[in-house]
């Protein structure tokens, strides 16, 4: 299966119609699909239309509510928890880091976490919002439990992103990672290709390490035992305890402050149960900001042009590449896999939406392939 090139308008205008046809408002869906597409264009293919097929699926077996209202049920004039009642990920986000933002004006600093959500989408979309306001910016999530514990042969963490965002000049710095190896979304894509999966990425259940994707998502999903590695593998020798570390760190800051669901009670009575965190800081709290943006930007200019490897011709700081990646979507078109497009067909058959009215004359190839498991 290969890939087809999509203009980035055209997906817009699918998935705005999409979402509205699920219900949405027009602003809802809007903020839906900036936070989906954000992610193609920043070349994270596992967390951009790749994922419009779990959207689709959650909101047909009512994991995700459509019509849910989130509720701030804890609430200081620098802090705040929210209970999704299950609703949009995307959309509890975006209401939990505009409070951040809000506090963080107010009072330097604004510090929201999440319960009882769903998906959110990258979590650098939500670090990048504060960024954008001068602020520094700071999200994490936990998911479903997809890491397996230094020692351990079954999942119980997930993939626990960190994202953190701060002006700088002439690109603002902003770091965004899981704690895993690599997300649940690198594995669904190479199940879509049929690649078998590379060393040092995934256990089985019985804790031994496996290239088998298929695999490796059901038993994710039924909980099974087996899922992927914390950064550093799964052992000690290499730092696994480090990566398995950072995501009790956001399982701390996500469940633990929300008093919501740790990762390995997610997804269970037929509800996401995902919790969030979200901050937002005023650099003003620490001396003027733009000799703090000024200082900061001098290093990342040092990091750049310090002293590079044999056969390398570029340091990157962290940011660069998104910047990058934006304007080659934008100029060449976002990559789809093939069968990303079957579940975008079976979508749009959902849903009584005309395919070719975004697509033509295209149709995507008859496949094998069956679907994730989500």
């Amino acid at each position: 299966m290969g890939y087809q090139y999509w203009r980035y308008e055209t997906l817009k205008t699918l998935c705005l119609d999409a979402f509205e046809a699920f219900g949405f408002s027009k602003e809802e869906s809007a903020v839906i699909t900036d936070v989906l597409l954000t992610s193609d264009l920043y070349g994270i293919e596992s967390h951009g239309m790749q994922r419009m097929a779990r959207y689709y699926k959650s909101i047909e077996r009512g994991m995700i509510a459509v019509k849910a209202q989130p509720e701030v049920v804890v609430e200081t004039p620098i802090s705040a928890v929210i209970d999704g009642h299950d609703g949009m990920g995307q959309l509890i986000g975006h209401k939990a880091m505009t409070m951040a933002i809000e506090k963080a004006k107010q009072h330097g600093i604004g510090m929201v976490t999440v319960r009882n959500s769903n998906h959110y989408g990258i979590a650098g979309y939500y670090a990048k919002m504060a960024c954008k306001e001068g602020l520094l910016g700071m999200s994490c999530t936990n998911s479903a439990a997809i890491m397996v514990p230094t020692n351990g042969r079954k999942a119980m963490l997930g993939s626990d992103p960190i994202a953190i965002a701060m002006p700088a000049e002439p690109y603002d710095f902003f770091f965004d990672a899981s704690t895993t190896v690599v997300t649940r979304g690198k594995l669904e894509m190479y199940n879509k290709m049929s690649k078998p999966l590379p060393e040092g990425w995934a256990l089985d259940k019985n804790g031994n390490p496996s290239a088998d994707a298929d695999d490796v998502l059901r038993c994710i999903t039924n909980k099974s035992g087996g899922g992927i590695m914390p950064l550093g593998g799964s052992t000690e020798k290499f730092g696994s305890h480090k990566g398995y570390g950072y995501a009790m760190l956001c399982e701390l800051l996500t469940a633990g402050l929300s008093q919501g669901s740790t990762s390995n009670h997610t997804m269970e009575g037929g509800k996401g149960r995902i919790c969030h965190f979200f901050l937002a800081a005023d650099p003003a709290l620490f001396g003027d900001p733009e000799a703090i943006k000024a200082h900061f930007s001098a290093y990342l200019q040092e990091l750049r042009e310090s002293p590079k490897a044999e056969g390398q011709s570029r340091i990157y700081t962290h940011g660069e590449k998104e910047v990058a990646a934006v304007e080659k979507m934008m100029q060449d078109g976002i990559p789809v896999n093939d069968n990303t497009m079957v579940e975008v067909w079976d979508m749009c058959q959902y849903l009584n939406m005309d395919f070719s009215k975004y697509f033509g004359d295209y149709l995507p190839p008859k496949s094998d392939f069956k679907g994730n498991q989500f």
